[in-house]
């Protein structure tokens, strides 16, 4: 399975030439729009920065190789009173699976962590103010206890939402050693080795 973070949520999942977009934004200050193609789009809610489908190429239809799995959550921790509905999606291929959190608002149930079952790789925001900041993501990720975490929903300027966090509060959090920056937006699954690996927006 390849990933490939394209900005703010956004990631595209390859696997045996088929792709699959995840949370396509428009309108996320600083980033250009969005050029993309996939043969599936999800979007974990219907917000702006995340539902943009229309910036999407659609490929034509051909069967699917990853196993999808969805788990309801909230986008706030008032029980989606606040900003609504959030839709967590495992993906597995390959004998890999990678859960994308979308705009996790709070921690998760027992219930939830069950349903999510074990998972190789968690995309978490880290950026607070409209999701998890940095502490709470560390704790979801201490509760999914993947392999792999790959940090999103942060500005790194002159990218981002202007009124979220960084990703270094969230990097702080763990040992040096246990993160690995990348020099491009790419990763090829299964990584070498455990830990926080960040890829690049380029």
């Amino acid at each position: 399975m390849k990933l490939t973070w394209l900005g703010h949520a956004c990631f595209l999942l390859e696997r045996d030439g088929y792709t699959i977009l995840l949370d396509p934004y428009t309108g996320v200050e600083g980033y250009p729009p969005l050029r993309a193609a996939a043969h599936q789009v999800f979007c974990s809610h219907q917000h702006f920065d995340h539902n943009a489908v229309d910036r999407v190429e659609q490929l034509p239809a051909r069967e699917c190789p990853f196993a999808v799995r969805e788990v309801p959550a909230f986008h706030d921790d008032q029980g989606g009173a606040a900003r609504g509905e959030n839709t967590i999606r495992v993906f597995s291929a390959g004998g890999v699976s990678a859960a994308h959190l979308g705009d996790l608002g709070h921690q998760l149930s027992a219930e939830q962590v069950e349903a999510i079952g074990p998972v190789d790789l968690v995309m978490v925001p880290v950026g607070g103010t409209y999701t998890v900041d940095a502490a709470g993501a560390k704790r979801v990720c201490e509760a999914l206890a993947p392999r792999w975490v790959v940090p999103m929903h942060y500005r790194h300027a002159p990218y981002g939402l202007p009124n979220v966090g960084g990703v270094e509060d969230f990097l702080s959090l763990w040992r040096p050693e246990q993160v690995r920056r990348l020099e491009g937006p790419s990763l090829e699954l299964p990584l070498p080795e455990p830990g926080v690996w960040v890829p690049q927006f380029v």
